[in-house]
């Protein structure tokens, strides 16, 4: 046995032992698996074996076009144990048609367990944060979005993104179509732009450590400083924008004056929502005189209008 797969047969057991033995409630076919894992019951024909039943199945074959099934990869399953890299030893599959991993909503196993599969070779500085992450707390797993048998990872094709997470994100993909957005649905942003899939440190799974350096990467030109700021703007751009669309213009939440007197109570301006006569101006704005919201540099512009 080579160096190489002692050392994958080792790394894949740890994974998978681990998950097996932090869930006390693991079902009879995991046990099986750890049972089989520890035995090292590996074929010694690897995918060969395998194919006597699956060469006809065009979702098992379709691996061998793509980077996990090249057997010219030292680094990939193929050059390795093979389809045991993924599906863990054959034992007496054949035959007695004992248990072998199956990855999927219908796999047989839960989704932390085919996650430590993948996180066995797929360990660098852009997963590091997976275990933590909102879709692992929604037993979102890898081969959700992923797809391992095929010449092509669809998910990994930029135009192919955004309709792959908008299939659950249903909210967010409203957003997008609403009459103010960023252009995600006309295909010049992707989500990746802005979130980290595989989970972050930062809120929401942000690539950046906040919302306003999220914006920023962008938007420039409203990082600032000013010498005169406002306090919102400081905070946290969504407080006073969606990020995903919405139906007032540049993504505001609300229209002003109302926006702005979320924040700043009624002082007599002729253009507030609630006039002494009960009357409400329609058409004025706050920021028709106070246009710098994002900040000034006008030694004047201590009001945020020059």
């Amino acid at each position: 046995m080579s160096s190489t797969n002692q050392l994958l047969r080792s790394c894949v057991f740890i994974a998978i032992s681990s998950c097996i033995g932090m869930n006390a409630y693991a079902n009879e076919v995991e046990t099986q698996l750890l049972t089989k894992f520890e035995a090292g019951q590996y074929s010694s024909k690897g995918a060969d074996s395998c194919l006597m039943c699956h060469k006809k199945d065009d979702t098992v074959t379709a691996i061998f076009s793509g980077v996990h099934g090249d057997t010219g990869r030292s680094d990939g399953p193929m050059a390795q144990l093979q389809c045991e890299s993924c599906h863990g030893p054959q034992g007496k599959h054949k035959g007695k048609n004992e248990p072998m991993i199956q990855f999927g909503a219908d796999g047989n196993v839960s989704a932390e367990l085919q996650d430590s599969v993948c996180l066995s070779c797929h360990q660098d500085s852009e997963r590091m944060a997976w275990h933590d992450s909102l879709h692992t707390q929604e037993e979102i797993s890898c081969v959700s979005c992923h797809s391992v048998h095929t010449a092509a990872d669809p998910i990994l094709k930029r135009g192919n993104e955004v309709a792959s997470c908008t299939e659950c994100h249903t909210e967010q993909k409203l957003d997008m179509h609403k009459r103010s957005s960023h252009p995600l649905a006309q295909g010049a942003m992707v989500c990746s732009d802005c979130h980290a899939p595989h989970g972050s440190l930062s809120d929401a799974s942000l690539k950046q450590t906040t919302v306003n350096e999220s914006c920023y990467d962008c938007h420039a030109e409203k990082r600032g400083p000013f010498l005169w700021e406002h306090e919102a703007v400081i905070d946290d751009c969504s407080n006073c924008h969606n990020p995903h669309g919405a139906v007032n213009d540049n993504m505001l939440k609300r229209k002003a004056p109302q926006l702005c007197q979320n924040c700043h109570q009624p002082d007599g301006h002729q253009f507030n929502v609630e006039q002494p006569e009960g009357v409400f101006t329609s058409g004025q704005s706050c920021m028709n005189c106070h246009s710098k919201v994002h900040g000034s540099n006008h030694p004047s512009g201590n009001y945020l209008r020059k």
